[in-house]
């Protein structure tokens, strides 16, 4: 599908016609269809309405995309949002949290039904085929003695003693009897040193060697595109020995900050967010901390800065960048409270703004339903990746994955690739 936002539409529109082709459907000249690639400006809703009818009438989009993938693992559906902004159709997901499935599937009203435990899944009955697997898998530490469960491969040592008892073997299983042209597999960033190093050269054994994938990864910090320091990991496999590269990536140079994503008067009231009328919109009081709360945060941060460590919370403005988001976010916002002035106690996030904070809304994009609680929505979102960063790792991995339909099929110079792209 091409996406909502029109920059991204613009780019997605890009990969199936040429520049000149889109300006002369559209009635504008070539450097508008440029400047429009680089936001500035963008196009109308007519415009967007016609290039979304020209492009549906193309035969890479009649199945509903340019490609198919499966979500694994998949939280409130991040990594998803990612990839269907390059023509990805998502035609198998897999999440075993009732809420996060509930926010889930407010979000993407499939035909298909959600599985709820990857581990009782057959790939052979109960998997389609796919182009990508899709899979930001828990990271439990490995077992390398080995236990008694039967898998896929029909081996008794080698992948089923380095990965038998953890959620990979669960996702090396699968890539194991679907054999998908590429897989993208995220994860904390941790995972590289986690064991000394034991349990990633594991993954990177499995994946490699015993099921002859061509594996990239690098560790990407979201700050880059939404106002938080957040560095996961990336794992990138091709069936086949293509061209890759991490130097395709564009990371913008500019550091957004918290005004970006913050509550501002100007809003329409969003309960139970906000409240007031616009021009006058303002958070809810029920997100401001108590006094007893506020008063042991500090004290909890002043005895561990007289130890010498950083444990205890941390107070931000609009012009700062957040720390991560993490899970339990809920308990007491520690890691990011919002300053609300001197003599004033601060405030959590509200989810809304968590939503702006992971890259789920947009300005000129839809708005994420929230359907559950405040308490499940703040885990749902430390648990969930920075949409942007997943983006931009799909936008590369792309033309691979569609193969003939591919701008940069048989080029191997990182430059030639940049420059087919730009034709």
């Amino acid at each position: 599908m091409i996406p909502e936002t029109p920059i991204h539409a613009i780019e997605y529109a890009i990969r199936f016609k040429k520049p000149a082709e889109i300006a002369a459907l559209l009635d504008v000249t070539t450097r508008t269809v440029f400047n429009w690639r680089k936001g500035i400006g963008k196009p109308s809703k007519a415009h967007l309405a016609l290039l979304r009818q020209s492009l549906n009438r193309g035969t890479h989009n009649q199945q509903g995309g340019g490609f198919t993938f499966i979500d694994l693992f998949a939280g409130i559906g991040g990594i998803r949002r990612g990839f269907e902004s390059w023509g990805g159709r998502c035609v198998w997901t897999s999440e075993w949290d009732k809420f996060a499935v509930q926010t889930y599937k407010a979000n993407f009203p499939d035909e298909h039904e959600i599985w709820p435990d990857i581990t009782t899944a057959d790939p052979e009955n109960d998997i389609p085929d796919h182009d990508v697997l899709l899979a930001g898998f828990p990271c439990q530490p490995f077992s390398l003695a080995g236990v008694s469960k039967k898998n896929s491969l029909g081996r008794a040592h080698g992948f089923l003693d380095l990965t038998q008892g953890t959620l990979f073997f669960d996702v090396a299983r699968i890539i194991a009897a679907k054999r998908p042209k590429a897989f993208l597999l995220e994860n904390v960033k941790n995972l590289l040193s986690h064991d000394g190093g034991k349990t990633f050269d594991t993954i990177k054994k499995v994946l490699r060697e015993e099921l002859g994938y061509h594996i990239h990864h690098k560790i990407i910090n979201a700050a880059s595109w939404v106002p938080q320091h957040r560095q996961r990991i990336f794992i990138v496999g091709f069936r086949e020995n293509l061209p890759f590269g991490w130097d395709l990536l564009e990371i913008p140079d500019a550091k957004p900050t918290l005004n970006t994503i913050l509550h501002s008067p100007e809003e329409e009231p969003e309960a139970p967010y906000t409240e007031g009328v616009k021009g006058k919109t303002r958070v809810s009081d029920r997100y401001t901390h108590s006094d007893g709360l506020w008063n042991y945060l500090q004290n909890y941060a002043k005895k561990h800065a007289a130890k010498g460590n950083g444990f205890g919370c941390s107070l931000v403005g609009p012009a700062d960048v957040a720390r991560t988001l993490s899970a339990r976010y809920y308990k007491d916002g520690s890691e990011i409270l919002i300053s609300r002035g001197t003599g004033k106690n601060p405030r959590k996030l509200t989810p809304r703004e968590c939503a702006r904070l992971m890259g789920f809304d947009t300005p000129d994009g839809p708005k994420m339903i929230i359907p559950v609680s405040d308490t499940r929505a703040y885990k749902q979102f430390g648990n969930s990746v920075a949409v942007p960063a997943v983006r931009e790792v799909a936008r590369i991995m792309a033309p691979n994955i569609m193969g003939q339909n591919s701008p940069v099929k048989g080029l191997t110079d990182p430059a030639q690739i940049r420059l087919s792209l730009a034709c």
